[in-house]
């Protein structure tokens, strides 16, 4: 099964990466490389964090305070959302 993002969750990526770098030099990389292996989890296993609507579940990075938000399809997995979750976390029900 693929991963796959929706425009939406990568602009958001793209926007925080870019937070990051100008933070410090190689932030940015580094929330690349933590967004990249919270995907592969989610692939790995994904039916392991709980529901949040009938097709909507968020697994949380590590490091970073984001989660991402996504659906299991018949032959993917759709990300919809790549969201920082100090903001409003309720936000992603906009994505449905």
């Amino acid at each position: 099964m693929r991963v796959r993002f929706t425009a939406t969750a990568e602009a958001e990526l793209k926007a925080a990466m870019e937070y990051y770098e100008s933070a410090q030099a190689g932030l940015g990389a580094d929330f690349l490389a933590e967004v990249e292996t919270t995907a592969n989890l989610i692939k790995s296993f994904p039916l392991a964090w709980s529901p949040l609507s009938k097709r909507t579940r968020r697994c949380r990075t590590h490091r970073f305070p984001y989660g991402l938000f996504y659906q299991i399809r018949s032959d993917e997995i759709l990300i919809i959302a790549v969201m920082d979750l100090r903001r409003d976390p309720r936000r992603w029900e906009e994505y449905l």
